[in-house]
This record gives C-alpha cells, sequence and structure tokens, in this order.
C-alpha cells in the first residue's frame, strides 16, 4: 500500500509491520504515521521502518511527549475564537447573509448544488481581493478557527449560536479555497541530471531509545500560525569545518567558491522565496521545512547553469543533500523576523 496522507492516522491495521518512509514527519505527525505498526498481533513479533528522510533525533524527540505520563503545560483561551473571528469577518470574504443562508439551506438538507454557488462567490473575493499574503493569513486563521473550536465544542457547552454557523460554513469554504500558485522551475530537470550516478546509500540501522520520564505538551494552539523555536545556530566558522571534515574530499575546481555559496549566497536566496517566508510566518516548523525544502530544490535549480559542479553533488549525493538541507533550513528558519541568520567571513 502507497499513501500520501490518508492514512497517517486512523487506519488500524494490525498486521501491518514494515513502512517506508519517504516524506518529512515530525511532532505528531511523526508520532501518528509510525504508530500504525503499533497494533498488536499473535503473529506479529517485531516491526521495522527503512526511513530515507527523516533524522533518527527528530523522531526520538517526536515520540518523547508522550512515551510515559503527558501533562498539559496551559489550557486552551476559548476566548481567541473571539479574536480569530473578528480577524476572518475583517478580511470580508463572507458576508453575514452569505453564511446564514448557506447554513439555513445545509440543515434544511439541500443539495451540494445549492451551496456551491454561495461558496464560489466567497471563492471569487478571496482571489480577486486578496494578495498572496492575505490569502495564507486568511486560510491559516480560517483552519486555527475550526481547529479550536472544534475541540472546544466537545467539552465546553456553547451556546454562541454565531460560531457554530461559522463553523459550519467555513468547513465547507476551507477546501475550496485555493493555494497561492507557484512557477513550474522542474521543466528540463531530468535532462540535465545523470540518473546514471544516482545509488541508493544505507546510512544507518538502530533502535532509538526513549527515556523513562514524564513530558509536558502544549494545549491545542488558537493562533492563525505556528511559533518558531529559537534553535541555538552553528557559527560560520563550525559550517565551514563541518564542510570540510565530511566533502572537503570531493574535488571541487572552486572550493572558496562553494563554501561561500553554501553559507552566504544560497541561505539568502532561499530566505527570500515568497513560499518559504509565508511558511515561516504563518504555518508551523513542519510545514516550514516543507517549504523550506521546495525553495531549496528551485534555488538549487536556478544555480545549474553557473554551478553544475555543486548541483550533481546536490543531486546524486544523499548525505551532501541532507547536510546542505540541514544547514540552509537552520540558517533561514531560526533568525527572529524571518531574517537570515548573520555570516561574517571566516577562513577554513
Amino acid at each position: 500500500m502507497i499513501c500520501a496522507d490518508k492514512f497517517q492516522t486512523g487506519y488500524d491495521e494490525p498486521l501491518l509491520h514494515t513502512m517506508y518512509v519517504d516524506k518529512v514527519l515530525s511532532g505528531v505527525k511523526a508520532v501518528q504515521t509510525l504508530s500504525r505498526l503499533n497494533r498488536a498481533h499473535p503473529q506479529k513479533h517485531d516491526t521495522f521502518v527503512l526511513d530515507f528522510v527523516n533524522d533518527p533525533e527528530t523522531i526520538r524527540k517526536a515520540f518523547e511527549p508522550y512515551y510515559r505520563t503527558t501533562i498539559l503545560a496551559d489550557e486552551t483561551d476559548p476566548n481567541k475564537l473571539h479574536d480569530l473571528k473578528a480577524d476572518l469577518d475583517s478580511y470580508q470574504v463572507y458576508a453575514p447573509a452569505q453564511v446564514d443562508e448557506l447554513v439555513r439551506l445545509y440543515l434544511s438538507g439541500a443539495d451540494r448544488d445549492q451551496l456551491d454557488p454561495i461558496l464560489d462567490a466567497c471563492v471569487a473575493t478571496y482571489m480577486e481581493h486578496l494578495d498572496e499574503d492575505g490569502q495564507v493569513d486568511f486560510k491559516g486563521k480560517v483552519k486555527a478557527f475550526l481547529r479550536t473550536y472544534n475541540f472546544l465544542s466537545s467539552i465546553l457547552p456553547y451556546t454562541n449560536a454565531e460560531w457554530e454557523k461559522l463553523s459550519i460554513f467555513l468547513n465547507f469554504l476551507v477546501p475550496k479555497l485555493p493555494a497561492p500558485k507557484e512557477e513550474d522551475l522542474s521543466k528540463g530537470i531530468l535532462e540535465a541530471i545523470d540518473m546514471d550516478s544516482y545509488r541508493v546509500e544505507k546510512q544507518a540501522s538502530m533502535r532509538i531509545a526513549l527515556p523513562d520520564a514524564d513530558a509536558e505538551i502544549e494545549p491545542v494552539p488558537t493562533g492563525g500560525g505556528g511559533h518558531k523555536p529559537e534553535p541555538e545556530l552553528d557559527r560560520l566558522s563550525n559550517i565551514i569545518k563541518a564542510f570540510n571534515d565530511q566533502f572537503g574530499n570531493i574535488p571541487w575546481t572552486d572550493a572558496d567558491r562553494v563554501r561561500k555559496l553554501i553559507t552566504e549566497e544560497i541561505p539568502a536566496r532561499v530566505a527570500a522565496d515568497t513560499a518559504y517566508q509565508n511558511a515561516r510566518k504563518y504555518s508551523d516548523k513542519q510545514n516550514a521545512r516543507i517549504e523550506h525544502d521546495k525553495a531549496l530544490v528551485r534555488v538549487m535549480t536556478a544555480l545549474l547553469r553557473d554551478d553544475t559542479e555543486l548541483f550533481k553533488q546536490f543531486s546524486d549525493n544523499e548525505s551532501f543533500r541532507r547536510w546542505l538541507t540541514d544547514t540552509v533550513f537552520a540558517l533561514t528558519y531560526s533568525e527572529p523576523g524571518g531574517k537570515v541568520a548573520s555570516t561574517t567571513s571566516s577562513t577554513a
């Protein structure tokens, strides 16, 4: 069975034994996905995961909070719903009359073709009156409102009919909101890549051990986007040292030029990518990492004409690609305000 997202949660098959992972996983997504293997069966004595992408430390940290007793760090603030609704109303993508009419039709059992004209009118407003940043912010706040309301409505006796109606309306609207269009930069890549050099390389085989301790998790987020943690960044000299230690044996034609690209030009270009900027501002770290990886591929593709040597290592050398991806993400994600981390000159 091959799946993208649908069977990552809720799929229950006790005979499932082996999983091949070829996408970035972190946080609860990693726990939910890999836990599909946890179902017990009399004939199943172990499980196996072959992971082509993820770092073992990331997976270990994802599972740690749920290994022993899990403590909720704080409560979800129901008052945030007022703020989210006010923000959504201010975009004027929908009118109160449209919300009321769709809910009335839905509760009276109307067919879908009676609901779609109302939703299509809202989508047209969304596309015509909001720029790309506005679309990303609106859609993020819609999802935050639905997530928070669905959670709180299951445990609190709400009597606010407007919230319930807006929840019904937004559940119909959000699947119709298109994502911002991106230029297809992949044309011609296959012709430029030497596929004969592609190979599968085993990195490691290990068991991930978890600490025997209680853990704390955060409440359901009520913000329109994720927060940015502040991990410690390697200094430029450490990055160059790591590059020299791991890839100094590669016969680069111009090693100084490659080092400058890796530490300055590539991070700056990735940080300037619009889709990645939006993900850093309005989404969580996992989605930001996904957009970062796409942005890095676009940047490396753009370098193909002038720096074929570097692009070939990025395409063919899995360990180099993974190191460069992790390094550029650390440089571009962690700086407050979405700025590229400062990189002052250093000699290798």
